[in-house]
C-alpha cells in the first residue's frame, strides 16, 4: 500500500491511496482525512486503506484520478517528532578522518541522533529555499520510517514491529552554518532547514524481499543537475538498523504515532558507488588530494533522489528539487 498527501484541506493535507505504478490515486477521506489520523488508529484504519488500495488496483475505486506528484506535500506534511540518526558510521568516520580527528570507539556501538524540525516538512517538488549560497547548500539522501506508538524502553527487536511506513527523504543541510553551530557545543538549528520527502510512503510489504524488517536493501540514486552523483546500497555498511535506531530514540521517552526516524546519509565504504551528499564527496577529495573540489549547490541547481525496485520501477517516486534564493517578506 502506498500513501500520500495532497496539498489541500489544511496544513496536514488530504490523505490519498496511490497505486503501485504511481499513476492513479484516490482520496481516502471517508476512512481518514489525514495520514496522521490514520497513524493514530492504525490497527483499525489500515485494513480499510488496504481494501481501498485493492479497489484502486482493480480500477473500481470511485473518484480515482491521475496522480500529479507536483500536487503532493510530504506524506506527513508535519509530524510530532523527527529524529534523524547517523546509522552509516563509515560516513562519520570519513568526515572525521578528513579533519584529522580520531573517532571515539563508542560511535560504533551507540547511535548518533539529533531531533530535527518537524513543524513543516516540504513536498517532493518544492524548492530548496536559501538566503545565501555561502551557507554551503547540500542535499542528503536518506531512508526514513514512520512508526505508530512506541513504548519507552522498547527493545530493538520489538521496535521493528512498530514500523508502519517506509520512505526516502532529502535532509537538506547548510554545511557552513553547521560548522559554527557545532562549535557552540549545542547541536544543529539554522544548519538544518525544512526536510523534503518522496511523493509516497509505503507499507513494508510493498518492498518485498528488499526489506528484512529493519533495513532496505536497494540502491539510493542521487542525480545532481542531470548527472548521477551516487547509488550506494541502503543496506550495505549500515551500522545501526531501524530497530536499533527506534529503540535508541525511545530509550527515555515514549514515541507518539507519526514519529519519523531517519537513517542519516546513505553511505558505503566503496567509493565507486558515489555519495548521497556533497559533503562526503568533498571529504573523499580532501583525503585523496588534499583539498575539496566539488562545490556545494548554487541557485538554479537541481537534485533528484529516487529508489528503484529490482524491476526498475520507482518505489516512492522521485524527490526532484531546485535550489532558489529566498527573499524575506517586507
Amino acid at each position: 500500500m502506498k500513501l500520500a498527501s495532497l496539498k489541500e484541506g489544511g496544513r496536514d493535507g488530504t490523505l490519498i491511496v496511490v497505486d503501485r505504478a504511481l499513476r492513479r490515486a484516490v482520496r481516502a477521506t471517508g476512512i481518514a482525512p489525514t495520514l496522521q489520523k490514520a497513524l493514530d488508529d492504525w490497527a483499525a484504519v489500515s485494513p480499510k486503506l488496504a481494501e481501498l488500495a485493492g479497489r484502486l488496483a482493480e480500477g473500481k475505486a470511485p473518484g480515482a484520478f491521475d496522480l500529479d506528484t507536483t500536487a503532493l506535500a510530504a506524506p506527513l506534511p508535519r509530524a510530532f517528532q523527527w529524529a534523524d540518526g547517523s546509522a552509516y558510521v563509515v560516513h562519520v568516520e570519513l568526515v572525521r578522518k578528513a579533519r584529522g580527528v580520531e573517532m571515539p570507539p563508542s560511535f560504533w556501538t551507540d547511535p548518533l541522533m539529533y531531533q530535527g524540525g518537524s513543524d513543516s516538512f516540504i513536498g517532493p517538488h518544492d524548492d530548496i529555499e536559501a538566503g545565501d549560497e555561502a551557507w554551503g547548500i547540500d542535499f542528503e539522501g536518506e531512508i526514513g520510517v514512520i512508526v505508530d506508538d512506541v513504548p519507552m524502553g522498547v527493545s530493538a527487536e520489538a521496535a521493528r514491529r512498530h514500523i508502519r511506513l517506509v520512505t526516502i527523504l532529502n535532509d537538506v543541510s547548510l554545511r557552513n552554518l553547521i560548522v559554527t553551530e557545532l562549535a557552540k557545543g549545542f547541536g544543529f538549528f539554522h544548519g538544518k532547514p525544512a526536510t523534503a520527502f518522496a511523493p509516497v510512503a509505503v507499507t513494508p510489504d510493498e518492498l518485498g524481499e528488499a526489506w528484512d524488517g529493519a533495513r532496505l536493501g536497494l540502491p539510493l540514486i542521487s542525480t545532481l543537475n542531470g548527472k548521477e552523483f551516487g547509488h550506494p546500497d541502503a543496506a550495505t555498511d549500515l551500522t545501526f538498523d531501524f530497530g536499533q535506531l527506534i529503540a535508541h530514540a525511545a530509550r527515555t521517552r515514549h514515541l507518539e504515532a507519526g514519529t519519523v526516524v531517519g537513517s542519516g546519509t546513505v553511505a558505503n565504504r566503496d567509493a565507486g558507488v558515489g555519495c548521497s551528499c556533497i559533503a562526503e564527496r568533498r571529504v573523499r577529495e580532501t583525503i585523496e588530494g588534499g583539498k575539496p573540489v566539488t562545490p556545494f549547490m548554487a541557485f538554479g541547481d537541481r537534485i533528484r533522489i529516487e529508489m528503484l525496485d529490482r524491476a526498475g520501477q520507482s518505489i516512492f517516486g522521485a524527490i526532484d528539487q531546485k535550489v532558489v534564493r529566498y527573499v524575506p517578506p517586507g
